[in-house]
């Protein structure tokens, strides 16, 4: 059986504290530890990838040390988890930089660019990947501090993060943000991180046109259902339970089937691409 097919609901049963972390889930999610192969697509760049400690910026800070990257891994307060990670990049031979902290504040997301331009000389890939959920039955549940701090992080982040990163930046580097499938099919019961999502893609179209002149490219990725910690800590048992269900592949995706589209848009080979949503999605089509 493949690690995707041990994702076919029904899944455990299973609810952890907000943001969760990797030990507790069953099943244990796949990051491409055992099986992404690199190919020197992305050899001497220095990357910041936010949300690295787990769930798909995890696998994509393997993927991205395997294809010949330094990574720095910006992450809210998931040690453990944290740590694992840099032993993986490490493992791939390239420099992994650890940065906690909350990316809803911008002298924060200032600090990890500095950090990165201190280790490695300069940013050639931004991945805005970290997010916050929680779900909601009804409009009146929604606290106006959890509104606020969903904002934070999954949109004012990046742009902190991208006013930041820009002029350490040349030409041809790139700005990978991750929205949702929730962007074009907003979940109700989960109307501020649909809301946001809805604003990432947004946010990149018009940074696109933005820097095109300065050579420097901005795409995002939309996943459907992933098995992150996301899910257990942020949703119901029996959602979880049924978790990717209805998506014509029957299933969520594992992490590890995320990270070669990041690798791609991170990539030179992606010369000409910007401005793009990039579906991952099982199946299920966005607009």
């Amino acid at each position: 059986m493949s690690r995707s097919e041990d994702l076919t609901p029904p899944l455990p049963e299973q609810q952890q504290a907000v943001p969760g972390t990797l030990a507790e889930m069953n099943p244990r999610p796949d990051h491409g530890e055992d099986s992404y192969r690199g190919h020197e697509r992305l050899a001497g760049k220095a990357a910041i990838i936010t949300g690295g400690d787990s769930g798909i910026g995890r696998a994509v800070a393997i993927a991205f040390a395997r294809e010949g990257a330094d990574v720095l891994i910006s992450y809210l307060n998931e040690e453990e988890d944290a740590r694992d990670t840099a032993r993986w990049v490490e493992q791939a031979g390239r420099r992994a930089v650890l940065v906690p902290g909350d990316i809803g504040d911008a002298g924060h997301c200032r600090a990890i660019v500095d950090k990165a331009v201190e280790a490695f000389g300069r940013v050639d890939v931004l991945v805005n990947n970290a997010a916050h959920q929680m779900t909601f039955e009804t409009l009146e549940d929604i606290p106006d501090e959890e509104w606020e701090r969903t904002f934070r992080t999954n949109i004012h982040a990046m742009f902190y993060l991208a006013r930041a990163a820009v002029p350490h930046m040349r030409e041809g580097g790139a700005i990978i943000n991750t929205t949702s499938v929730n962007a074009d099919m907003p979940k109700q019961t989960l109307l501020p991180y649909a809301t946001t999502k809805g604003a990432i893609q947004n946010f990149t179209g018009g940074l696109s046109q933005l820097l095109a002149e300065r050579g420097i490219r901005v795409n995002c990725v939309a996943p459907g259902p992933v098995w992150t910690p996301l899910i257990p800590s942020t949703m119901p048992p029996e959602q979880v339970r049924e978790f990717g269900k209805s998506y014509p592949m029957g299933r969520a995706a594992q992490p590890a089937e995320l990270a070669p589209v990041y690798v791609m848009l991170a990539s030179d080979e992606a010369s000409y691409v910007s401005g793009a949503t990039v579906a991952v999605t099982g199946g299920k089509p966005i607009l």
